[in-house]
């Protein structure tokens, strides 16, 4: 039986965090074979390559990739600017890719399709950790081969499964068979998509920063022509999480993004229906209406031209159905990580630093990494996962200090996402009665209100160790962080 110490570790995915490992593998001298399905590098960030990031390029480049670019006489971008995910592909992922020593390990066109131990599946424990991984890989065509791996580096991402249409996680009626109606995650309306938007009334569901965009890109076609009409539905009806905290975000960008959200929508310029949960979508004539349920009861959207489902991604668990997970039973994130990034708790966007050990798995040797670490939870930043990166090739390569060693620190949103009362909803950017005057160092109206009567504050800082159980004591406390 071959040696472990002689395979490559797997590592699926060469978007940005697959790239960074493979940059850390190379580094440490371990052999790494980088699968990517798509026909380039990074094809998913290319998908979206015409929305810009709203944080800067230093949140954007993983330190070990910027140093082996560098080594190949590389020019870094201005670490202040924010690039389109183009810009991403152009200047930093491409290039990363094109570079020798990754050049020879990345394959593209090559799609992992399911992972197991070499001659046993997830039922053996006997040795089960002195076996190879075994990578069934299709290239395309109908043809299967099998790979093996000392260990694997599960990337993949989650772009590429979209939660669909319907509120409860499972196809609306008629989603299927209306499926031309409807795009997925953020359409360029303002290029490539143009033709099926200008003129027409797009529905947009879902309240994520997806959301946000693709609104923000269809009121700028409707600046254009004014017969280009905008609906925006949203299951919840506080929209604090997306408006976001304005000024208090430590990401400009983010902040604005919200605000200029939240300014369309109080012009009028946008129609929001929130509190709306699709669960049929029915033709009229060559349109759909969406129904769906509201606490008043059935309430019907449309006649409406397009749908775009901005309603957040899934990891695809069928890719690792032969090996022992322990994943969180709501989020399908690692198990230990799961209570750290829940969206159902009080949340600033902050998440605690963690790396090898909140991403193992009972399987010896496989780590899930990226967005897809995260499971169903949206609150993800590039950042976060080259930190785990850096981690989980620690460990692999025996270095346990340097793995525990986790450094994270993300910029705060200044808002938390925690379901707010439905009144709150209305209030201005910030949380707790809107924003805190400027010459008080407080993050809302309610935090600067406690603290000039000597309290602390209003005491929804983020806790230590977050537990569920108390969710509904948290979100009585919901404030800004």
């Amino acid at each position: 039986m071959t040696s472990l110490d002689n395979l490559p570790v797997a590592v699926i995915g060469a978007g940005p965090v697959g790239l960074a490992a493979a940059a850390h593998l190379i580094r440490r001298g371990l052999p790494v074979k980088v699968y990517e399905a798509g026909a380039t590098v990074a094809a998913n960030v290319r998908d979206w390559g015409h929305v810009r990031l709203f944080s800067p390029w230093e949140y954007n480049t993983d330190a070990e990739a910027r140093a082996l670019l560098r080594s190949h006489g590389w020019q870094e971008p201005p670490g202040e600017a924010m690039p389109t995910g183009a810009d991403l592909y152009e200047a930093y992922l491409n290039p990363l890719a094109a570079t020798p020593e990754m050049a020879a390990a990345i394959e593209t066109g090559a799609k992992v399709t399911a992972i197991t131990r070499r001659g046993a599946d997830k039922v053996l424990s006997k040795g089960r950790e002195t076996r190879a991984f075994v990578l069934a890989v299709s290239d395309g065509n109908g043809a299967i081969r099998r790979d093996l791996a000392r260990a694997v580096i599960d990337a993949s991402g989650t772009w590429t499964a979209p939660n669909p249409l319907g509120a409860g996680g499972i196809l609306a009626e008629g989603e299927a068979e209306y499926a031309g109606h409807i795009a997925y995650g953020i359409p360029d309306v303002l290029g490539r998509d143009r033709a099926a938007y200008e003129g027409r009334t797009t529905l947009v569901v879902g309240a994520g920063h997806s959301a946000a965009n693709v609104l923000l890109d269809l009121a700028r076609l409707a600046e254009r022509n004014p017969a280009t009409s905008i609906v925006w539905a949203t299951r919840g009806e506080n929209l604090m999480r997306v408006y976001g905290g304005g000024r208090a975000d430590q990401l400009p960008a983010r902040g604005e993004l919200g605000s200029n959200l939240k300014a369309l929508v109080d012009s009028g310029r946008v129609t929001l229906v929130a509190g709306l949960s699709v669960v049929r979508v029915r033709a009229v004539g060559g349109q759909v209406v969406v129904e769906g349920e509201t606490a008043q009861g059935t309430r019907e959207v449309g006649p409406i031209d397009r749908i775009v489902a901005a309603t957040g991604q899934r990891p695809d668990l069928n890719l690792t159905r032969e090996l022992r997970l322990d994943l969180d039973s709501w989020l399908e994130s690692s198990k230990a990580l799961g209570p750290l990034i829940d969206p159902n708790l009080h949340s600033c966007g902050s998440v605690p630093p963690h790396g090898h050990r909140e991403l193992a798995h009972p399987e010896p040797g496989f780590y899930t990494v990226g967005i897809k670490s995260y499971g169903r939870a949206p609150t993800f930043l590039m950042l976060t996962g080259y930190e785990q990166v850096r981690s989980v090739v620690a460990a692999i390569a025996g270095d346990l200090a340097a793995a525990d060693d986790i450094h994270l620190v993300l910029p705060e949103t200044g808002v938390c996402s925690t379901n707010l009362p439905a009144d709150a909803a209305t209030a201005s950017s910030g949380c707790c009665g809107g924003p805190a005057p400027a010459e008080v160092d407080a993050c809302c109206a309610a935090d600067a209100e406690a603290k000039a009567e000597g309290k602390s504050g209003c005491g929804c800082g983020p806790m230590d160790m977050p537990d569920r159980k108390v969710s509904e004591k948290i979100a009585e406390l919901a404030c800004c962080c």
